[in-house]
């Protein structure tokens, strides 16, 4: 017999990394996105993870404050001065202010109101002051600062002048006498929904030149990036450059600056309750706490570092999860 023409070739023997991955069964690399880079950059943080935690847990504290104080079993606004505060001094029976297993954090000297219900009423008020400024400032800072950065000229000149004199104004003055000439009613509006509209309003007006500096200058640095300068190229128009080009970048760096100025708010807030310009009483305010601590931190200290302990922890909370986020979201940053 005559041999084939043509010999049988073997096939082609498979590569060492083929055969790894059959062998593990490993899948095919994916992408990730940023959003995924970030929150695994984020859980490597265990200190800023802490802090999120407890900003969670005061959000929801704040949000269910009635129905937390309902199962604790006292109002807030309750007076208990016939059988818990000592009638020749006015101070708290017991020890430590009053602690016992009804109330938890003990009892206002004098007065007898409950101590840990209204740290939980109060949070309602530092955060709902806190994040309604921020977002104040933070929709004000943003529009002018991407039109300063992305128009410069004249447009730049008078925004950054603007910028210069609010950062110079007096804020804490401003409020007080503000405060102090409005009237009890307006808006629909009485007492203390009128001092938190005009704290809200004030705290993130005086507020948004802080980020307005940082979104121009982002902003001026971005609208000189290659993929700018191509959508002009092909014909975007500026509307589109803004929405489509500009603001999805500046998204990490307002969200990190928007983190920082929350805390710096609720101190805000804590400093014009404690000054006597806050929320009126019988409203619950950790700075309106603080005020009234003052004459009995002798006799009753605990009635001062009850309210002085929840505005730090929140305050520390708030800065440690901004400091995480600020590192999660920074491409450059490292830990």
């Amino acid at each position: 017999m005559t041999a084939p023409l043509h010999e049988p070739t073997a096939e082609a023997a498979p590569s060492a990394a083929e055969e790894a991955a059959v062998n593990t069964g490993a899948k095919a690399v994916q992408g990730r996105s940023l959003g995924r880079i970030a929150w695994e950059r984020l859980k490597r943080d265990k200190l800023a993870l802490a802090g999120g935690v407890v900003v969670l847990i005061l959000i929801v504290v704040a949000l269910l404050a009635p129905v937390i104080t309902s199962l604790y079993g006292q109002d807030p606004n309750a007076y208990n001065d016939k059988d818990l505060i000592d009638p020749l001094f006015g101070t708290p029976k017991g020890s430590f202010g009053g602690i016992s297993g009804d109330h938890w954090l003990g009892v206002e000297p004098v007065n007898g109101r409950d101590i840990f219900a209204r740290i939980v009423y109060g949070a309602r008020i530092s955060l709902l002051v806190g994040f309604l400024s921020a977002i104040v400032a933070v929709i004000i800072g943003t529009v002018l600062g991407v039109l300063a950065g992305f128009f410069g000229g004249w447009v730049d000149s008078a925004i950054s002048r603007v910028m210069d004199g609010l950062l110079a104004f007096p804020q804490l003055l401003f409020i007080i006498a503000l405060v102090s000439v409005m009237p009890n009613n307006m808006l629909g509006l009485s007492g203390t929904g009128v001092r938190l509209f005009v704290m809200i309003l004030v705290i993130g007006f005086f507020g948004w030149p802080y980020i307005g500096r940082v979104v121009r200058g982002q902003t001026l640095s971005l609208r000189e990036r290659e993929y700018v300068e191509a959508a002009r190229s092909l014909g975007a128009g500026r509307l589109y450059i803004l929405f489509k080009e500009l603001l999805p970048n500046l998204v990490a760096p307002i969200i990190v600056y928007t983190t920082m100025m929350i805390p710096t708010n609720i101190l805000t807030e804590a400093a014009l309750s404690f000054l006597g310009v806050g929320v009126k009483p019988p409203t619950a305010s950790w700075g309106q706490m603080l005020s009234n601590a003052i004459d009995y931190y002798k006799s009753d200290p605990t009635y001062m570092v009850v309210p002085g302990m929840a505005i730090f922890i929140t305050v520390l909370a708030f800065n440690l999860f901004g400091d995480g986020v600020r590192d999660a979201l920074d491409p450059k940053g490292s830990r």
